[in-house]
């Protein structure tokens, strides 16, 4: 190639590049940007939003023969044991910490091990399940491919942010959490926040299925299912952050896919590092339900497809009737939790038994927590 030629791409591709970078002028634009990376996993087939997916609730939509129970990694074999939580609204979670009274709270990843949203979008490059880098360094090395990142990086972080592979790679998930920080994460725009601003009317089992959530008498939902003292409250997240155990069964179809070993016992809370006490063995923290209609399937391991399943799973623990103990999904009895130890009793035997009126009605309800743009797949 003619040099004089070779020398006009190089400056067209560093004028374009350089164009680029200019435009990234905040962590947030920077973040968005490395979201969407596929180039970040070993692979190259994988971004965060492979399995945060951005039009399916923040979840992993893809198929993989267990019912999206969890997410095929970066070489498309290797399979977790565990549901992907939805990103939606992650932002408003808690640092991890123990209170005053000595409960784990917060965190993220479905066991808190990720003190914040930047510590959570520094794990999945690294693990070998998910995007199957071997280290910073090597995603370091990705990024340094990217001439915009290498000028964004250096704009927003300063000039010596190159010179330490730990904080480039610090810096990356500074600028993903920053992303994730953004409305489009947490947009409070449910028929439930339209209906708190009065731009919305709830039909009749809506507002029975708010009424029955709300109550200590009927449900106790909201003892682990609402953050502020009062029912009503804007941008409500539907989670208290702390950790149960709720007799949540394996699911064994996912088990067969993922190889786990027979005697394998997901500990929930105890595989935090920060976590040591046998009491908290099966608990799982509690996950936001906005979006809970559009994001299945349910518990921690996807072991429930339908949101209709869950309320009854919950009704069995106040329910002496026959039909009751049967899962419908199986049409056999509910099968045993897989940490039979440690069960929060008290928050799940909480009142009468429910009839089908009003476990559809907290399924109407519940549906009221869609965010706008996700309306139109509750028809599916």
């Amino acid at each position: 190639m003619d040099t004089r030629i070779a020398l006009v791409i190089v400056l067209l591709v560093t004028g374009f590049a350089a164009a680029q970078a200019a435009a990234v002028d905040d962590r947030a634009t920077l973040g968005r940007l490395l979201y969407f990376d596929v180039n970040l996993s070993k692979q190259r087939t994988q971004s965060c939003a492979s399995c945060h997916v951005p039009e399916a609730g923040f979840v992993d939509a893809r198929e993989n023969g267990v019912g999206r129970a969890a997410s095929v990694g970066d070489d498309g074999v290797s399979l977790g044991d565990r549901n992907t939580p939805t990103a939606s609204y992650a932002s408003l979670t808690p640092r991890f910490a123990i209170d005053a009274a000595g409960r784990p709270i917060g965190g993220l990843f479905l066991d808190g091990r990720a003190a914040d949203l930047a510590e959570q979008a520094g794990g999945p490059p690294l693990n070998p399940l998910e995007m199957g880098m071997p280290d910073k360094a090597a995603v370091v090395q990705r990024l340094q491919q990217n001439p915009v990142y290498v000028e964004a990086f250096a704009q927003l972080f300063g000039e010596d942010v190159w010179r330490d592979v730990d904080g480039v790679y610090h810096a990356m998930t500074q600028a993903i959490a920053a992303y994730e920080q953004t409305d489009e994460f947490s947009p409070f725009d449910s028929k439930y926040d339209r209906y708190l601003r009065g731009e919305y009317q709830l039909t009749a089992q809506e507002d029975l299925g708010m009424t029955l959530f709300f109550s200590q008498q009927f449900t106790n939902c909201n003892v682990c299912h609402q953050l502020r003292p009062r029912a009503g409250m804007p941008r409500e997240t539907f989670s208290n952050y702390e950790y149960h155990n709720i007799g949540t069964p394996v699911n064994a179809a996912l088990r067969a896919r993922n190889g786990k070993d027979a005697a394998f016992v997901d500990r929930g809370l105890l595989d935090n590092p920060g976590v040591d006490e046998p009491k908290h063995a099966g608990k799982f923290k509690v996950p936001t339900l906005r979006n809970v209609a559009v994001t299945a399937p349910y518990m921690h391991n996807g072991v429930f497809r339908d949101l209709r399943t869950v309320i009854l799973f919950y009704n069995k623990y106040n329910s002496r009737s026959a039909k009751r103990q049967i899962n419908p999904e199986t049409g056999e009895n509910w099968r045993a939790p897989e940490v039979a130890e440690n069960l929060s009793l008290k928050e799940l035997r909480t009142g009468p038994a429910l009839d089908d009126r009003r476990v559809d009605a907290l399924v109407a309800f519940l549906k009221t927590l869609t965010d706008r743009r996700y309306e139109s797949l509750l028809d599916d």
